[in-house]
């Protein structure tokens, strides 16, 4: 991108509508509770024929360091310094207020060009509060209407004289790319011949990461160390993050793109409108993840809503890490260590061999472990096995344990084949495939990790009956 804008302006005035209204997308999570937004978040935004990097930050509030509101403050005040251009939001349908005036100053003293935008100009009403805002001394105020979209020529001509034409329009065409956030690397009908590889594992790739967890677990913290500054809103409060925000950085020559996520309470818990929709941006960042990272609380771990989001993410089809966080924390580390190792095999039944690490988000400890067992997961989720190793297993299996007789009808498995990697999925052709009970089928599935060299990814087979040639015809006499 050319440049870079932040959106800035006290709590309430539309800050997360017009972001919205910029990159095209309901990124940013928008209510008309004051103070929604608390992490700074960046996005791809266009407007007419401009490019460029947008920010929306929290609403400016006058608070001690100490607080909630003052570690927002300074999130916000950090997207200034990083931004070539501010948009300083104000309201026009309810008037300026000494908060406006306060971080008008600020902005002013910051040297760095400002535009004045009179959000909600499009109520009744709304012209006292947008002469008003001549006073704050930034300049002539840009109506517009965020929610209905008024107004973006008039503000997109106040961006370019703002930042200059030589920013606003590079020449060297950087832009013209088309930029997507989906990476098309797999197939479902892909077909697969004897002497294909064995993996199409390709670790040039950007690798998404979610991570997802109770409340208070230490997500942002953890995700903080990774990049060595305070990127990421955190403090002893439960449920600080609201907005999933992402990441970029490289480890070990890779990139890595990293989803913070609101804390996710058992669903009976959820009653407000916000915490619905943080929420369902959490959900949202899992299925658009390829491994999701599950972060324990190692003081109080495998509570049932722990258990309930692994169980989600495999039913999601993602490649699954637990990280067991605050092992600063643990008195007896050793005895510890094995209690998880025991109920890891026995509550996680599903997700046998799964990797598990303990961590400490506050010290560093264990990140680069954690990172390691992320990777060697994916490469498992990606995973392809060749269709002639594959009937060669099927044969020696059914050797071993055939599948049972229903009916008084022996169960016949023919023929396997993968059909899609991420998740690994298997077709197997067989007589009766409704009649095949499900203890086989998880025999099959805990033969495929042993053998294969597949912990803790799910699997899935599916069963298809062969056609039948004389199926249709009449039987001749």
């Amino acid at each position: 991108m050319s440049f870079t804008v932040a959106i800035v302006g006290r709590p309430n005035v539309g800050k997360s509508t017009l972001f919205n209204r910029l990159v095209g997308k309901k990124l940013a999570l928008v209510d008309d509770t004051p103070g929604v937004t608390r992490d700074r978040r960046p996005g791809d935004a266009k407007l007419v024929d401009l490019r460029f990097t947008i920010i929306d930050t929290a609403g400016l509030e006058e608070a001690g360091a100490d607080t909630l509101e003052g570690r927002m403050r300074a999130q916000t005040e950090a997207a200034i310094d990083e931004a070539d251009l501010t948009l300083f939001v104000v309201d026009a349908k309810y008037g300026l207020t000494p908060l406006d005036k306060t971080f008008g100053e600020l902005l002013r003293r910051s040297g760095k060009p400002v535009v004045l935008v009179a959000n909600k100009s499009e109520a009744r009403g709304s012209d006292g509060g947008f002469y008003d805002a001549f006073t704050l001394g930034l300049g002539e105020p840009v109506p517009i209407s965020a929610e209905h979209g008024q107004g973006m020529i008039d503000l997109r001509d106040a961006i370019v004289e703002a930042i200059g034409e030589d920013r606003a329009f590079p020449e060297d065409g950087d832009d013209a790319e088309a930029v997507t956030d989906v990476d098309v690397r797999d197939s479902d009908f892909d077909d697969e011949d004897d002497d294909a590889p064995e993996t199409l594992y390709d670790e040039t790739l950007p690798l998404r990461v979610a991570i997802i967890g109770r409340p208070n677990a230490g997500k942002s913290t953890m995700i903080n160390r990774f990049l060595g500054e305070d990127r990421l809103l955190t403090g002893p409060e439960a449920g600080i993050t609201r907005d999933s925000i992402s990441v970029e950085w490289d480890w070990r020559g890779r990139t890595i793109k990293m989803f913070d996520t609101a804390g996710m309470r058992r669903k009976a818990r959820v009653t407000e409108k916000l915490e619905k929709l943080s929420v369902a941006d959490s959900l949202r960042s899992i299925r658009f993840a390829e491994t999701v990272v599950i972060v324990f609380d190692a003081t109080i771990p495998f509570e049932k809503q722990d258990i309930q989001l692994v169980d989600l993410v495999l039913r999601e089809g993602r490649a699954a890490v637990l990280a067991f966080n605050k092992w600063d924390l643990v008195e007896d580390p050793q005895a510890a260590l094995a209690d998880l190792r025991e109920k890891t095999e026995r509550l996680l039944p599903q997700a046998r061999g799964i990797r598990a690490v303990p961590i400490s988000g506050q010290t560093g400890y264990g990140l680069d472990k954690l990172m390691q067992e992320i990777i060697a997961t994916d490469r498992v989720w990606n995973k392809r096995i060749s269709t002639a190793r594959l009937n060669r297993w099927l044969d020696s299996t059914q050797v071993q344990h055939p599948p049972p007789a229903v009916s008084g009808r022996r169960l016949k498995l023919k023929y396997m084949t993968q059909v899609k990697a991420r998740p690994p999925a298997f077709m197997v052709s067989c007589t009766r495939p409704d009649a095949l009970p499900e203890h086989y089928v998880r025999y099959m599935i805990n033969g495929l990790r042993n053998d294969f060299d597949m912990p803790g990814v799910p699997i899935r087979i599916h069963f298809k009956a062969g056609e039948n040639p004389f199926e249709g015809r009449k039987r001749k006499r």
